[in-house]
């Protein structure tokens, strides 16, 4: 599965794994249907989780599931011909390696890896909330995702722009989008769901002048409690929740990964 247009049809099942600035997310994936054929698995990461560390747990994974098919991984940070350029919320001894190669050893089997925010846009893309925008004249849609950091995943037409990082774009206020808006900033600073919901507002307009969508798509774990900030949200395009909600980077990575 190429980073452009994903519309095509796939087939079969491929394992997921999904490194977020938290934990570690696995499941085998129907690439049909694009739910989960077998109850997740979660480990708990650390920003300073060693690579070495990591290959360990993701070898773990294979083997809890007895995987012997595809894999594919979402990385928290850019990936450009499997290499890892940034490493943001994660130990910085990650940066320049071949993702692919390292863990290639511990899978066996064909890997891929990809940015995680790109692979929740996939799955979103493909399956959920812009299944109806997935063709060529599908226009903008902006996918966020909201954890630890603010991942992004930028669709034109049904094509992915891959590696867009829009959790690290500088804002009037001189912070970065994710130090100010972040889910974790919300539970870190006591905020309130309303005074969270406009700092979101906030970002999610500043996005709109970069980016002209029309469509956008808000996924990761805070989706859970969309209805609790989604009245505070004014922005011009729509705001969707993700339908994949917390699983979208594994089906993602998955689908990623299917031949």
């Amino acid at each position: 599965m190429k980073t452009g247009n994903n519309s095509n049809g796939v087939s079969g099942e491929s394992l997921g794994i999904d490194i977020g600035g938290s934990g570690i997310k696995a499941a085998p994936v129907d690439l049909t249907t694009g739910l989960l054929t077998s109850e997740p698995c979660y480990v708990a990461f650390s920003g300073k989780t060693s690579p070495e560390e990591t290959k360990r747990i993701i070898e773990e994974i294979i083997a809890k599931f007895a995987w012997h098919e595809t894999v594919g991984i979402g990385y928290p940070g850019v990936v450009k011909e499997g290499i890892a350029l940034s490493a943001a919320n994660i130990s910085p001894r990650w940066l320049h390696t071949n993702l692919e190669k390292f863990f290639q050893p511990a899978v066996r089997n064909k890997i891929r890896v990809i940015n995680d925010a790109d692979a929740a846009g996939l799955a979103e893309m493909k399956y959920g909330s812009g299944k109806e925008r997935n063709h060529p004249q599908g226009g903008t849609v902006l996918l966020l995702t909201l954890g630890t950091g603010i991942g992004s995943a930028l669709f034109c037409h049904g094509r992915l722009f891959p590696n867009t990082e829009f959790g690290h774009v500088f804002l009037g206020n001189g912070l970065e989008g994710e130090v100010f808006a972040a889910a974790s900033v919300r539970v870190r600073q006591q905020l309130s769901w309303e005074e969270w919901g406009g700092r979101l507002d906030y970002y999610l307009k500043e996005m709109e002048k970069l980016t002209s969508p029309d469509l956008i798509i808000i996924g990761g774990g805070i989706v859970e409690n969309f209805d609790k900030f989604q009245s505070f949200l004014k922005t011009s395009a729509p705001v969707r929740p993700a339908l994949m909600g917390n699983h979208a980077g594994i089906i993602g990575a998955a689908l990623y990964a299917a031949p």
